[in-house]
């Protein structure tokens, strides 16, 4: 009989160690390492739970005589999951889905799942009963008789549904409730994981079937689990959102079928998630009355140009020590645009309290925003507003020089589209845009000086 054993390992990145040992050599954590049961590999240890036999055999050929086909793409009903996906679901391909508590990771899934009438779905759930889940079915709105519920953790098991049920696309909510009997760890554990995410793969890519794995993540919203889970999937997605806003946002970091810069933005509303097809008006306040201290700017995401809000408040400090807080925004480049306003434009920044806010719940790292930050600043410290319908695409460098940004042509051709009347961008841009196509005036800019003695000081 095969014989147990007990090994270590990290819960931070999965290093695997025979004793235990204080300071992970993996991630250089602390106390980190468990001990768990395993069973050791042996002659007479039980075969793989999938066990699909294949004639083909794999032998080594010529790069030359490799030919490349197309992958075969599964089109979801969901436009925002098939933009991130790259153009759809890649058959046999893998793909894991994480997130915070409560995102809202198994309602998306689900709603795919009853969307798709079109192909057999099995959607495995090993942390809700079919009444809860058919619950949610109601909430959601949809029917769909080729979707099959089956509230199982038992790998084993949940093998023996696939044969009999054979779908087409396979959803396991979660990896971390998944659990195999070949050992002994616990379910959740390093050993289990990659275990059940092992057989999984194999199943998928053996009979192209595509399957969502959907992840549990660590309190530093990194996807629990040995590291090497990303790196055995295909594609890595993280639905992002604050449960206090209304939207969610669907990014890739891993996609081995795609870019990995899409971004999915969904609303978070009563019968589940909804599709937001143009974010830009969303993410905009109407006001009847301008507000000092507001700026709206065009940053990308993936191929998709957004208007967003910029909100600023400065204020005189009442302490020694002035707050700096930003809401969206890296507080590091905040500090390092203040630091600019105060040494290479001579505004007094450095006793004023600064707060700044990215309208929606959503997070920026477009360096296109700066222009739009320090205008809210100098507005909100003037207490100027800006003139309606401008808006800005340019990123501030070190000595207050107004620098290029890519694709500036889209952002100018969605600001027009929106009916913004003007768009300040750098001088040193290049646009190759015709006149008959602009809808908007263009004002190129080389100094936050300048941009402020056009603005600021006629308002």
């Amino acid at each position: 009989m095969a014989k147990s054993k007990t090994t270590f390992f990290c819960q931070s990145c999965g290093t695997e160690s025979p004793k235990w040992v204080g300071k992970c050599p993996g991630c250089n954590e602390w106390n980190t390492f468990v001990g768990e049961l395993v069973q050791k590999t042996t002659a007479s240890s039980p075969a793989p739970i999938f066990n699909q036999k294949s004639n083909q055999k794999n032998t080594a050929q010529s790069i030359q005589e490799i030919v490349i086909t197309g992958e075969s793409r599964i089109i979801l009903k969901d436009l925002e999951l098939n933009r991130v996906l790259g153009g759809g679901l890649v058959e046999g391909s893998v793909v894991l889905f994480g997130g915070e508590p409560g995102i809202g990771k198994s309602t998306l899934l689900l709603q795919i799942a009853l969307q798709n009438a079109q192909s057999k779905i099995l959607y495995v759930s090993g942390e809700e009963s079919e009444q809860q889940i058919k619950m949610r079915a109601e909430r959601v709105g949809y029917e769909n008789a080729n979707c099959y519920i089956l509230c199982e953790t038992s790998l084993e098991n949940i093998f023996k549904q696939i044969e009999k049920i054979d779908p087409d696309i396979l959803i396991i909510d979660s990896i971390q409730t998944t659990h195999s009997s070949i050992l002994e760890a616990s379910s959740g554990s390093i050993s289990q994981i990659r275990a059940c995410a092992m057989e999984l793969l194999r199943y998928a890519k053996m009979s192209g079937t595509p399957v969502f794995l959907i992840g549990h993540i660590t309190k530093d919203g990194n996807i629990a689990g040995p590291k090497i889970l990303e790196h055995m999937v295909d594609t890595v997605l993280h639905f992002e959102g604050d449960q206090n806003h209304i939207y969610r946002l669907l990014r890739t970091t891993k996609n081995r079928f795609g870019s990995t810069n899409e971004l999915g933005i969904y609303e978070m509303v009563s019968t589940g998630l909804k599709q937001v097809t143009d974010p830009s008006r969303m993410l905009l306040t109407e006001r009847e009355e301008a507000v000092s201290g507001s700026s709206i700017s065009v940053t990308i995401e993936g191929m998709r140009p957004l208007l967003i809000e910029t909100q600023a408040l400065v204020s005189a400090s009442a302490y020694s020590s002035p707050q700096r807080s930003s809401n969206g925004f890296d507080q590091r480049r905040l500090n390092m645009l203040l630091a600019v306003l105060e040494k290479s434009c001579g505004f007094k920044m450095g006793h004023q309290d600064v707060f700044l806010n990215i309208t929606g719940g959503i997070t920026v790292h477009d360096p296109a925003i700066d222009l739009g930050v320090v205008c809210s600043l100098l507005s909100s410290a003037e207490n100027v507003s800006l003139p309606p319908k401008i808006c800005f695409a340019a990123e501030i460098g070190l000595s207050g020089e107004v620098r290029p940004v890519n694709r500036v042509n889209l952002r100018i051709l969605e600001a027009g589209k929106l009916g913004f009347k003007r768009i300040y961008i750098s001088k040193y841009n290049q646009t190759d845009i015709s006149p008959s196509d602009l809808k908007i005036e263009i004002v190129e800019v080389d100094k936050i000086q300048t941009v402020y003695n056009s603005i600021l000081t006629m308002s």
